[in-house]
């Protein structure tokens, strides 16, 4: 059989006779959608790539096992999920708690558009895989056990009856229903009360205007500036560093403290991360004769003010597709991080 899109359909017939290289040709085109997957179960687009490479590992060796019954796409979730848990269960036996995850890693928008594009027509199904994709939805799904989360993720992400989701994980449907009830419960503890109107699409003008007004004001290293943009419950982590500052006063005092105000010789790279506006902060080496990696911020916008704040260290730059250094010449780029 030949590795076209009809393997995995109903009648398109198992995969046991089906060369390495054929095999390959047909799970590769699943791997994007995968990785994100495995990413909202996990939380580190590292492990997510390892995990991803595990999955397509098992399918290979289990590839008899598929007859065609459901599809091919069904069964490499089936297994990437189990992946994940086994993978939760030998490196993170407890989730993540009082909000911190230090595993947390971005995930760039240039690879979230490799996705299957969901209809116009489907304005949910949009709203979704947005909303289900940036990082506050990401760092609560860590709060969860990994089972509720799993089944959080299958059926409220991705649409699984419970019936199905209850053949994987070889349980009741009763169970996988109670479940997601203590799953969804979960979620409300960890997530913004604003949740319901915090996306809403495209950035809006007002919104633009505010990220650059910040990474204005983080070049220029103004904390009054930054402070006046801040929501008074403001929130603010820098994983895989220890610390959640939550409201203004604690977030600029670790400004202040970690000696920002000082800082000078900074440029900024606007980008998108997570579905999320974020620059990505450069600094001036005289040594080097260039600026070179700093830090990231990623932005979460509600209601006018910025009510989320998360920065990543330098070592993500080369994941999210950044420049390894700005030269001394060319046009200031508008931006901003701490």
């Amino acid at each position: 059989m030949s590795a076209d899109t009809r393997l995995g359909e109903p009648g398109g017939g198992g995969l046991a006779e089906v060369d390495e290289p054929a095999f390959a040709g047909v799970v590769e085109r699943h791997r994007r959608e995968l990785h994100v997957h495995c990413y909202r179960m996990l939380g580190s687009f590292e492990d997510a790539e390892d995990t991803v490479q595990e999955t397509f590992l098992r399918a290979w060796r289990r590839r008899e096992t598929f007859q065609g019954r459901s599809t091919l796409r069904a069964w490499l979730y089936r297994i990437a999920t189990n992946a994940c848990l086994d993978l939760l269960a030998r490196r993170r036996p407890e989730p993540a708690t009082a909000g911190e995850v230090p595993w947390l890693q971005p995930y760039p928008d240039r690879l979230l558009d490799e996705l299957p594009g969901v209809g116009a027509d489907e304005p949910e199904a949009v709203a979704v895989a947005r909303e289900t994709i940036e990082l506050a939805y990401v760092v609560a799904v860590q709060h969860l056990a990994p089972r509720p989360r799993a089944v959080l993720i299958l059926r409220d992400v991705l649409g699984w009856p419970a019936r199905d989701v209850a053949e994987l994980l070889g349980d009741s449907v009763n169970s996988v229903n109670s479940a997601l009830q203590r799953a969804r419960a979960g979620m409300r503890e960890h997530l913004p009360a604003e949740r319901q109107d915090w996306t809403g699409g495209e950035e809006d003008a007002a919104t633009r205007e505010l990220v650059r007004r910040f990474t204005d004001a983080s070049v220029a290293t103004d904390i009054p500036a930054l402070a006046a943009m801040l929501r008074d419950d403001v929130r603010c982590s820098m994983p895989p560093t220890p610390g959640l500052y939550v409201g203004r006063d604690a977030v600029v005092n670790n400004w202040v403290e970690d000696g920002f105000e000082g800082m000078t010789g900074l440029r900024a790279v606007p980008t998108a991360v997570n579905r999320q506006p974020a620059a990505a902060f450069y600094q001036w080496h005289d040594r080097e004769g260039a600026y070179l990696p700093l830090t990231i911020d990623v932005l979460r916008v509600a209601g006018g003010s910025i009510t989320e704040i998360f920065t990543f260290h330098a070592d993500r730059f080369p994941r999210l597709g950044l420049p390894e250094r700005l030269p001394a010449a060319g046009p200031r780029r508008s931006g901003g991080a701490k």
